[in-house]
């Protein structure tokens, strides 16, 4: 989810141009409700029994800051229990809870319970249902999840209830605990407004004035997701083909905005596409997927319909990838949030990836790594402090540029197929699809595809915090390798050192490219790589492929001094005789001259040649010593 709220709390980030810049500012403004409630508490009277189904009735106008409701919940004892617990805020005036058409017993209180007596006992894997009939002010309270404005003078309506806030405007269980097999929603409001809410519209009906349209999902949802929205919405529509199982994209925007909208939104159906083919099936195919335009300058993945702040590609992206990532397996606390942050930012990247091509992807990544490394501390996973803090929860840098590259870098460890395939088998578990899930959850289908050990790179990247610095140092004692060492410096204490795969780029005096991955275990380590040319250079992670930051690649300090303290060459320009001056008890064995396209022009074990015959030009001369191989340049005149 993606949003920008006009409270102190949060910072407004301009939209800038480049669709990496552009990703980096859809995280920060993903700030989302519940802004005032910094310390909510999960509510453990809720969890003895099993939310199997709600009928959602409302009754609102956008003009008005209010709500009527009445909320029929079906659900299944997990123990005998006499008395049954929704969270919901106490501004809410709750008039009436009946149970069998029998009026019930209840209270609310500070905490924003309500209490409800059943009739009898109801027995462990026994199921019933209450009613409740409430109203108040939502928008009166410390959630900012139901939200009453106007857009080009005409009233809008719409809710949004992450992390903490379903319970500001209708009954519910809050937590991450549960998820409800299946809702209607209906949404009553003035005849000449639409509505819209999770799954497929049903019917519409009016009377005296007042339209009421109903709306099914049969899926399971959390609390959080579900949403309604209400203005003069003009409406349009995609269609996926969905290998002959076609299901629309529905479009809900505001007439103003109509021509505008239809030229940016029809790039989504090419995402789904590519999102399906990468993860298999829409989640929510025998449905709808749509946006619904709203007044935040961000977005919210609502199941079956993201409601959004803009149309932007990279908008359109991160709010689609949330169907699979965040919907159909959602993460199962707040400290897990990068299981749905960081994977939709990740899934926008590989928009810019499919869309834009290699070029663009890696300015993605640069302007990522740039942004995750603008502090020095800070982990992906949460403690439990941070999750009583919204801001930290949805932290940009953090659950989602930083839970993106980490995704990108276990992509590059493991390779495409495998991180593609157990991506595809950590959607498809049946413990976790339609479910919750943890970063330990990730972790087992990671290992298990791969048959790789994550444990440290879990500890280094997830868990704990920083990025690593890294001094890279290289000479060539031969002309057919290369020694590379590295040493790492890590910007928090929590990480003694960080492993990772390191890329390489070793580039050769006659513009030859060799791309490497070294797999960093420890600190100064030294590798050796075979290299079939002279090499110039060495660029450390020039695709930017690895968290890290301040990077050095230079030419071996011993190297160096024996480079330039032990051989001389003279002169230089050199016309005919050339000499090569060898001190410091160190052995002259043979000298290679090579032309500019790496040929072999000339060769000798004397320490003074003539170069006489060769063409006027720049060569590359190569030094076999005791102490190493050197490369030098000279003239030939």
């Amino acid at each position: 989810m993606v949003r920008l709220i006009a409270v102190s709390f949060f910072i407004f980030i301009a939209t800038c141009k480049t669709s990496a810049q552009e990703s980096i500012n859809i995280s920060e403004a993903e700030a989302k409700s519940a802004a005032k409630k910094l310390a909510f508490k999960v509510n453990s009277n809720t969890s003895n029994y099993d939310i199997t189904y709600h009928k959602l009735e409302f009754s609102v106008n956008p003009a008005i800051a209010s709500i009527s409701g009445k909320v029929t919940t079906t659900f299944t004892a997990l123990e005998n229990m006499n008395t049954v617990i929704f969270d919901l805020d106490d501004n809410m005036t709750v008039s009436n809870v009946t149970q069998n058409n029998n009026n019930l017993q209840f209270t609310q209180n500070s905490d924003d319970e309500l209490i409800i007596t059943l009739q009898n006992t109801l027995n462990s894997s026994n199921s019933t249902s209450v009613t409740i009939t409430y109203s108040g002010n939502p928008t009166n309270n410390s959630f900012s999840s139901f939200e009453i404005n106007t857009h080009n003078g005409t009233p809008v309506l719409w809710t949004l209830s992450e992390p903490y806030g379903a319970l500001g405007w209708w009954p519910c269980k809050q937590d991450l605990n549960d998820k409800i097999d299946e809702i209607d929603v209906y949404i009553t409001a003035p005849e000449q407004y639409v509505a819209v809410s999770n799954g497929l519209e049903q019917s519409t009906t009016i009377n005296n004035g007042e339209k009421t349209t109903h709306f099914k999902h049969q899926y399971p949802i959390p609390a959080y997701l579900i949403a309604i929205a209400v203005t003069n919405y003009e409406t349009y529509s995609h269609t996926v083909a969905n290998n002959d199982n076609p299901f629309p994209i529905i479009n809900y925007v505001y007439p103003e905005s109509e021509s505008l909208a239809k030229s940016s939104t029809e790039i989504t159906v090419d995402i789904m596409n590519h999102f399906i083919d990468l993860f298999g099936n829409y989640p929510f195919e025998n449905e709808k997927y749509g946006h619904a335009q709203f007044g935040w300058n961000g977005g919210m993945e609502h199941t079956t319909v993201s409601f959004m702040g803009s149309f932007d590609r990279n908008l359109i992206a991160h709010e689609l990838a949330h169907q699979w990532f965040g919907n159909k397996v959602t993460c199962g606390s707040w400290k897990d949030i990068w299981l749905n942050e960081g994977f939709a930012t990740y899934l926008s990247g590989l928009t810019v990836e499919h869309l834009d091509g290699n070029d663009a992807f890696k300015n993605w990544r640069n302007s990522s790594i740039n942004y995750i490394t603008s502090a020095s501390d800070g982990a992906v996973y949460l403690s439990d402090t941070d999750t009583t803090s919204v801001n930290r929860i949805f932290n940009g840098r953090l659950s989602y540029n930083k839970g993106s590259m980490v995704l990108h870098m276990l992509r590059k460890e493991l390779g495409d197929t495998t991180f593609f395939n157990a991506l595809k088998n950590y959607l498809s578990d049946t413990n976790l699809a339609y479910n919750y899930a943890k970063t330990p959850d990730l972790i087992t289908h990671l290992e298990t595809e791969s048959g790789l050990d994550l444990t440290e790179f879990f500890n280094d990247w997830v868990y704990n915090e920083g990025y690593p610095t890294y001094n890279l140092e290289w000479f060539q004692p031969n002309t057919n390798s290369i020694n590379i060492n590295l040493n790492q410096t890590q910007s928090h204490t929590s990480v003694s050192f960080f492993e990772a795969n390191v890329p390489i780029r070793i580039n050769g005096v006659n513009g030859e490219i060799l791309d490497i991955v070294l797999k960093n275990e420890n600190n100064n380590e030294t590798f050796i790589k075979d290299v079939p040319f002279i090499v110039s250079s060495v660029n450390f992670d020039p695709d930017y492929h690895l968290i890290s930051k301040n990077n050095s690649s230079t030419l071996s300090t011993i190297y160096q001094n024996i480079n330039s303290d032990i051989l001389t060459t003279s002169p230089n320009p050199v016309k005919d005789i050339l000499s090569i001056n060898i001190i410091n008890n160190t052995t002259f064995n043979k000298i290679k001259v090579y032309n500019l396209l790496s040929q072999k022009v000339f060769e000798s074990t004397k320490n003074q040649v003539n170069l006489s015959e060769l063409k006027k030009g720049i060569y590359i001369i190569s030094i076999e010593t005791s102490s190493g191989i050197f490369q030098k340049k000279i003239i030939k005149n």
